[in-house]
C-alpha cells in the first residue's frame, strides 16, 4: 500500500482502495516554537541576555551600572548554565578591562591569587590520599570499631563521610562511601535482613484475578530506573550525603564555597584575614551536632527511632545475625585492600604534616612558625605547596636504599641482575592529578574574586550595600536569619559557589554601611551557601547519591527538610554565641573600616 501526494491510499498494483484521505497531521505554530525552544534555549539566553540587558548601562552610564551589567549577566549564564560554569567565570577578562571597571593585569591576578594557590594544593594532596586508597582503608577501619547494627553502621557511615569530606572534596568522599553502602545493603538483603529497593505490587489480570508473584530472577530483571528505594536504602545514602555536605565545612580546604569566601574577605580586608586553625576551632562544634542530630532525624523517620512499634523500627532491626553479615562485609573490604603499603605511610605523614602546617602558621593564641622564620607575609599557599612538592619528592616504596646497596655490591662484579630495571614511582603522578582535579573549580573561584574586586573598584558594592542599609531597622538576628535562608534557598538551583561570588561582596558593602562587622554577615551567608539538600542538581553529592540509589527528586526534597532546617538553625545561632568567642572582633564595628568603606583595607 502507498500514499499518493493527494492522501489517497492505494495497493501497489495501483487500485485505488476507496478509503479516506490519510494525511500528515499538521503540527501547531506553538508546538513547533516549544520545539525551537527545548533545543536552542541555551543559545537564546547566551545571545539575548546581553541585549536585554543593556539598558542597565544606556540609561545611566557609569562604572556602577557597567559592573551591574557583568554581574547580572554572570549571574544568568551561571544559574542556567548556558554557557559551560569556567568559560562564565572568564567573562571579566574581557569585559572588566573593556568597559573601563579595571585593568586586565588586575582582573587576570584574581585567578591566582593565594587562596587559589591554596586549594591547588589542598585538591592535590586530597587526590594523593584516594591515590593509595588511604582514605577508605580510615572508612571501613572506624565503622567495623562504631559497631554494625543498623542505627551503629549508619552513624559509622555518616561520620566517617563526614570526616573524609573535611579534607577532599564532598563528591570524592561520597562517591567513596556509596560502593561500600552498597555492598553492605546488598549482602544483607540477600540473607533476607533488610531490602534496598521497594516490592512490587501485586497486578491483577483482565478477568480480576491477582497474578503469580514475579521470581527472584524476574526483580532482578526489572530496570534499576523503575526499582524505588526502600527507606533504610534512602536513609543510607541520603544521610552519608548530608555528612558530606556538613562535612565540608569543617575545614577551609574542605569546600570551594569556604575557599570563595577566604577569597574574597581575605582580598579585601588584607591585614584581617580568615586563618586555618580558628577556622576550624569556630566551624567543628557546629558541623557534628549538623552531623549528629541530622542522623537523629533520618533515624526518626525512616528507620523509627523513638517509635519502638512502628513499621520502620520493626523493619530496621537486623539482630545478631545481621551485624554478623554486615561486620563480615566491612572485614572482607577490608581485607581486600591488603596490609597497609609504605605508600600509604608516607601519604598520612605527609597529610597530618599538612594539618599541622595549616593550624599553626599564625593560630592567633600564639606565635606561628611562620612570624618564627620571617617578616615576609606567608599565608597558607605556602604549606600546601611544600607537600604537593614533598609528594612527587618521595618514593612510594622505600626500596630504592636496598637497590642502592645492591647497585654498590655490583659495581665490584661483572652481574647486572641485582640492579633495578625502572625508578621506583612518587606518591602521586602529574597524569593522575591532570585526570583528577576540577580544573573547572579554579576559574570558577577566580571568577568569583574578579566579581569581588570589580565590584569594590567600580563603587557597585558600595551602592548595592547603600540600597540595602535600610535593612538596619531590621533586628540582627532576624537580619542574619533572613541572610541564611535566601542563601539556602538560592544555593538550591544555583552552583554554590556562584552563590557565594554574588552575595558575599554584597554583603560585606551592606555590613559597612550598616557599622555591622563584615564578618558577622558574610560568614554564615557562606556556610549557608554550601547547605543544598533538596535537589540533585544542588550539589554534586546529592546528584550521585540520587543516581546510585534512584532516588526521586520529590524522596530528595523531603527528605532534605529536617537537614535544611537543623543547619539553618544551627548556623544561625552560633555566630551570635560561639561565633563570639571565636571571633570576638566581630562584637564591634572595627575603626579601621570608619571612613574607609569602599576600598576596604590595603
Amino acid at each position: 500500500m502507498a500514499i499518493d501526494d493527494k492522501g489517497v491510499a492505494t495497493h501497489a498494483n495501483g487500485d485505488d482502495l476507496h478509503v479516506r484521505n490519510i494525511r500528515p497531521r499538521k503540527e501547531s505554530w506553538g508546538s513547533h516554537f516549544i520545539s525551537f525552544l527545548s533545543i536552542y534555549w541555551k543559545s537564546m539566553i547566551v545571545t539575548l541576555s546581553p541585549i536585554v540587558l543593556l539598558p542597565i548601562i544606556l540609561l545611566n552610564d557609569i562604572p556602577e551600572t557597567r559592573c551591574m551589567y557583568v554581574v547580572l549577566l554572570m549571574t544568568i549564564y551561571w544559574c542556567s548554565e548556558a554557557l559551560p560554569l569556567p568559560i562564565t567565570s572568564m567573562i571579566p577578562i574581557v569585559l572588566f578591562p573593556l568597559l573601563g571597571i579595571m585593568d586586565a593585569e588586575k582582573v587576570c591576578g584574581n585567578y591566582m591569587k593565594d587562596t587559589m594557590l591554596m586549594f591547588i594544593g589542598g585538591i592535590i594532596i586530597a587526590l594523593a590520599v584516594e591515590h593509595c586508597n588511604l582514605h577508605q582503608r580510615v572508612a571501613l577501619k572506624v565503622i567495623s570499631v562504631i559497631g554494625c547494627s543498623q542505627r551503629k553502621l549508619n552513624f559509622g557511615l555518616l561520620a566517617v563521610t563526614m570526616f573524609v569530606s573535611m579534607w577532599i572534596s564532598n563528591t570524592a568522599a561520597i562517591a567513596m562511601m556509596c560502593p561500600i553502602m552498597q555492598a553492605v545493603l546488598q549482602e544483607l538483603e540477600s540473607q533476607g535482613l533488610c531490602k534496598m529497593y521497594q516490592e512490587e505490587e501485586q497486578q491483577e489480570d483482565e478477568e480480576g484475578m491477582m497474578l503469580k508473584p514475579k521470581t527472584t530472577e524476574e526483580k532482578a530483571a526489572i530496570a534499576p530506573a523503575n526499582r524505588k528505594p526502600t527507606k533504610i536504602t534512602i536513609c543510607y545514602f541520603m544521610g552519608a550525603t548530608y555528612a558530606a555536605t556538613i562535612g565540608g565545612c569543617g575545614a577551609i580546604v574542605g569546600s570551594g564555597t569556604n575557599l570563595a569566601f577566604k577569597g574574597i574577605y581575605d582580598g579585601e580586608y588584607q591585614n584581617h584575614q580568615i586563618d586555618f586553625a580558628r577556622w576550624m576551632i569556630f566551624n567543628i562544634p557546629p558541623m557534628l551536632i549538623n552531623t549528629f542530630v541530622t542522623w537523629l532525624y533520618l533515624q526518626w523517620v525512616y528507620m523509627g527511632l523513638f517509635r519502638p512499634n512502628s513499621k520502620e523500627a520493626k523493619q530496621s532491626q537486623l539482630g545478631t545475625e545481621g551485624e554478623k553479615v554486615a561486620r563480615t562485609v566491612i572485614a572482607k573490604k577490608y581485607e581486600e585492600l591488603g596490609p597497609i603499603s609504605t605508600h600509604e605511610i608516607s601519604v598520612a605523614i605527609l597529610f597530618i604534616l599538612s594539618v599541622a602546617l595549616f593550624f599553626t602558621r599564625a593560630p592567633g593564641f600564639i606565635t606561628g612558625w611562620a612570624e618564627i622564620l620571617t617578616n615576609k607575609k606567608v599565608g597558607d599557599a605556602t604549606p600546601a605547596i611544600f607537600i604537593v612538592i614533598a609528594l612527587f619528592m618521595l618514593p612510594t616504596k622505600w626500596n630504592w636504599l636496598y637497590h642502592l646497596k645492591q647497585l654498590f655490591c655490583c659495581c665490584f662484579s661483572s652481574s647486572t641482575d641485582q640492579i633495578p630495571k625502572t625508578a621506583t614511582p612518587s606518591l602521586i603522578t602529574w597524569k593522575y592529578i591532570q585526570q583528577k582535579t576540577p580544573w573547572s573549580l579554579i576559574f570558577l573561584l577566580g571568577g568569583g574574586f574578579a566579581l569581588s574586586a570589580g565590584g569594590n573598584a567600580s563603587g557597585m558594592s558600595k551602592m548595592l550595600g547603600s540600597y540595602l542599609k535600610g535593612l538596619d531597622q531590621l533586628p540582627i538576628l532576624l537580619l542574619l536569619f533572613l541572610i541564611c535562608l535566601f542563601a539556602q534557598i538560592f544555593t538550591e538551583f544555583a552552583t554554590n559557589v556562584a552563590v557565594a561570588t554574588v552575595m558575599l561582596p554584597i554583603l560585606s558593602q551592606m555590613a559597612k554601611e550598616m557599622e555591622i562587622h563584615p564578618l558577622y554577615l558574610m560568614f554564615p551567608a557562606a556556610l549557608s551557601c554550601s547547605m543544598a539538600f533538596h535537589t540533585p542538581v544542588g550539589t554534586p553529592p546529592n546528584a550521585i547519591a540520587a543516581g546510585v540509589a534512584n532516588i526521586a527528586t520529590k524522596d530528595m526534597a523531603i527528605s532534605g527538610i529536617g537537614s535544611s532546617l537543623i543547619t539553618l538553625l544551627t548556623i544561625w545561632a552560633a555566630f551570635p554565641t560561639w561565633g563570639l568567642i571565636v571571633y570576638p572582633e566581630m562584637k564591634e564595628f572595627p575603626d579601621y573600616l570608619r571612613g574607609n568603606v569602599t576600598n576596604g583595607v590595603s
